[in-house]
């Protein structure tokens, strides 16, 4: 059995300071939202073997506020590939995962983040997934492989799905 544990970054700004959507830091708002979900994972007493990100600085930063929130550093490994990834690059990162990892947590973007879950969990079990995977977001799925290689479509679990404002209601969206 392996455990993946998908986490989308936090909000990040959208002022135009920034040149290229990569350079993109996180927002108070994000900040305070991955410190939430950081506590949580503590909380739920959830620890990772293994932890893959894209490289972007709001995903760098969500870690960094995860940290701060679970009380550990989280010891990433940034790969490329991982920056707005779509579903099948996320698939290939998963599945390459070290073999002595039991727990692979992966940070990233959507869609693929989202559409990763769609692959991997059956229709009808992928609850609020479905609807949306917002911003600071984690889904665990539960996996019935022995090795990472063997992930394919079908075969997760949808174990939880946690956003923000389920720990928090003012970290919910804005409301108009």
């Amino acid at each position: 059995m392996k455990t993946l544990t998908l986490l989308r970054h936090a909000k990040s700004g959208d002022d135009g300071l920034f040149a290229r959507d990569f350079d993109r830091r996180l927002n108070a708002k994000g900040r305070a939202a991955g410190e939430a979900i950081g506590r949580w994972l503590r909380d739920q007493d959830v620890a990772f073997d293994a932890v893959a990100a894209s490289p972007a600085v709001r995903v760098r930063e969500t870690l960094a506020a995860v940290a701060d929130g679970y009380g550990r550093a989280l010891d990433a490994r940034f790969d490329q590939r991982l920056y707005l990834a779509s579903d099948g690059d996320l698939m290939d990162v998963v599945q390459a995962a070290p073999a002595s990892a039991t727990r692979l947590l992966v940070a990233g973007h959507n869609p693929g983040l989202e559409r990763l879950v769609a692959r991997l969990v059956p229709a009808g079990g992928r609850g609020e997934v479905e609807t949306k995977y917002p911003t600071a977001a984690v889904a665990e799925i539960e996996l019935d492989v022995d090795e990472w290689g063997q992930v394919a479509d079908g075969t997760g679990r949808l174990v939880r799905f946690t956003r923000p404002r389920d720990l928090d209601p003012a970290l919910g969206p804005d409301q108009v």
